[in-house]
């Protein structure tokens, strides 16, 4: 029997054309924003935001620069390397066109900085989807384990009544691999706050490694032992 697919309202996420369904659960298809407005996974079911696109409109021309045309940088969900295929190019899908205008950064507003006539030029809202894409760059490529391909994982309740549930593995690791890269940017952002004392930052890192701890079951799914979870090494 054929599921009709889901539709949305034009004050909905899933009505966008940014909004790209990856994974199913009891939301219903959920995926990333490609414009980077909102991060991780999220259902087309979401109130739209002021940068919604019907999925009938024609993608808005991007601002002209001073410089040479370039294009935005786009977040990426977690990519699963399946065992045998080729491995990622370094070079990016097409993605959404630069954001509206902005005010672009100006030398003399940095004169101690000495940095590339490019990044100058990069508007606020350009420069925030660059810091987006570098925050969420260790999602892009981890493999899963070659044994675990096209494999799933089965929920058996203990009444024989109930119906089991099947999860392929490829969405667990999906799920697995966005809750290791969510902790790290935490991680980073405790580490940068000049707000917490030292003694604050060693005692959140403690809470912080004790999550990745107990995360380190799901290590038997990372292909390369550099992916995974490390919590206290004591």
């Amino acid at each position: 029997m054929d599921v009709p697919e889901p539709t949305y309202g034009p004050k909905e996420c899933g009505s966008c054309r940014w909004w790209r369904p990856v994974l199913d659960d009891e939301r219903g298809p959920i995926g990333p924003c490609r414009y980077g407005v909102r991060l991780g996974d999220f259902p087309g079911t979401a109130p739209a935001c002021e940068k919604h696109l019907a999925r009938d409109e024609a993608i808005p021309a991007p601002a002209p620069a001073g410089g040479p045309s370039r294009r935005a940088p786009r977040p990426r969900a977690p990519v699963v390397v399946h065992h045998g295929t080729p491995e990622p190019t370094a070079a990016l899908p097409a993605g959404p066109p630069a954001p509206g205008p902005g005010r672009p950064l100006r030398p003399s507003a940095l004169p101690h900085l000495h940095l590339p006539e490019e990044i100058l030029d990069m508007t606020r809202e350009e420069l925030v989807l660059a810091i987006r894409e570098a925050l969420q760059a260790d999602a892009s490529e981890v493999p899963l384990a070659p044994k675990w391909e096209g494999g799933t994982v089965l929920l058996k309740p203990r009444d024989p009544q109930l119906q089991p549930k099947e999860i392929p593995l490829d969405q667990l690791f999906h799920k697995v691999v966005m809750i290791r890269d969510r902790l790290r940017v935490l991680e980073q952002k405790i580490n940068a706050n000049e707000k917490f004392s030292d003694a604050e930052k060693v005692e959140m890192q403690a809470y912080l490694t004790k999550c990745y701890g107990s995360l380190t079951t799901f290590n038997v799914l990372f292909r390369d032992e550099r992916d995974r979870f490390v919590g206290d090494k004591a």
